[in-house]
């Protein structure tokens, strides 16, 4: 087995940085954000610049096993006309941008429903990615649905509410998901033995099948099963333990999928370099 493991990596400087940041820790995917995550607005990117991330994103072999990330101000499940509107159109551009980058997949929470209900509120991501995805310039990018820990009134923490809104998206082929460990632990999914485990595996398969799996988040969880706490943790040393990672990480059904950290970070990447060593040692040899 040879799993395709890296980090997210911060784009200071210009989105070719991240490249040598993943480098540096011999990482072998990526996750990016595109963009500032906590602005709406985005300066364009420079021809040079693209030019140059394509070049040296191919040179590195990351360019099939990067997953750029959604700001987290987009919330296409608003029931707010004038935000949800700003949310779709952001989201296409952010789309945009990867499709401009070479990037595969752009990674989004499915939002909130702010109190609205469920049902409402996957109607109207359904909605904005049906918009998002008819933008020509979004090329061939597509779009992945994150798991999430299912606090409050934000969706995404049932595979079902997944599968629905995939399904009211017409089930589009550039819609997929990305899986998040942290979350599904705290939105209630065990998956620390080799049984419950496989029993996870089989429900992502049942409700929207392993080929829509485009992407893994790899992080402990400092919630415990059901805490509906978003609170990542080092790998080994939250409430996941590192029974999960060693078996995802040897399951030959994801050996191709991207599989980053979003653990905690200083700014010398000493923990990401931790972590994937940790995660390296869990590879059958």
């Amino acid at each position: 087995m040879t799993p395709r493991l890296g980090a997210h990596m911060s784009i200071a400087g210009g989105m070719p940085q991240a490249l040598g940041r993943a480098l540096s820790v011999e990482a072998t995917a990526l996750a990016v954000f595109v963009k500032s995550s906590n602005q709406w607005r985005a300066r364009p990117l420079a021809p040079d610049e693209v030019e140059t991330y394509r070049r040296e994103s191919r040179t590195a072999r990351l360019d099939r096993h990067t997953l750029g990330h959604a700001s987290y101000l987009v919330n296409v499940a608003s029931p707010d006309p004038a935000l949800w509107e700003k949310s779709t159109a952001a989201l296409g551009d952010e789309l945009a941008r990867c499709a401009q980058l070479g990037i595969p997949w752009l990674v989004v929470h499915p939002g909130s429903h702010v109190g609205q209900g469920a049902d409402a509120g996957m109607t109207r991501i359904a909605k904005a990615l049906q918009q998002v995805l008819a933008r020509p310039e979004t090329g061939e990018a597509g779009i992945l649905l994150e798991n999430t820990a299912g606090q409050g009134s934000a969706l995404g923490g049932t595979l079902e509410e997944l599968a629905t809104i995939l399904a009211r998206a017409e089930d589009a082929p550039r819609l997929g998901v990305c899986l998040d460990t942290c979350h599904a632990l705290a939105a209630g999914y065990e998956l620390r033995n080799e049984a419950s485990y496989g029993a996870f595996v089989t429900a992502v398969d049942r409700a929207v099948g392993l080929s829509r799996v485009k992407g893994f988040h790899l992080n402990d969880s400092k919630g415990d099963l059901g805490s509906r706490l978003d609170r990542h943790e080092h790998i080994g040393r939250g409430r996941l333990g590192l029974e999960p990672f060693r078996l995802l990480l040897n399951d030959r059904r994801f050996e191709d999928v991207p599989m980053v950290l979003e653990t905690p970070k200083g700014d010398d990447l000493a923990e990401d370099r931790v972590n994937l060593e940790v995660l390296r040692s869990l590879v059958a040899r």
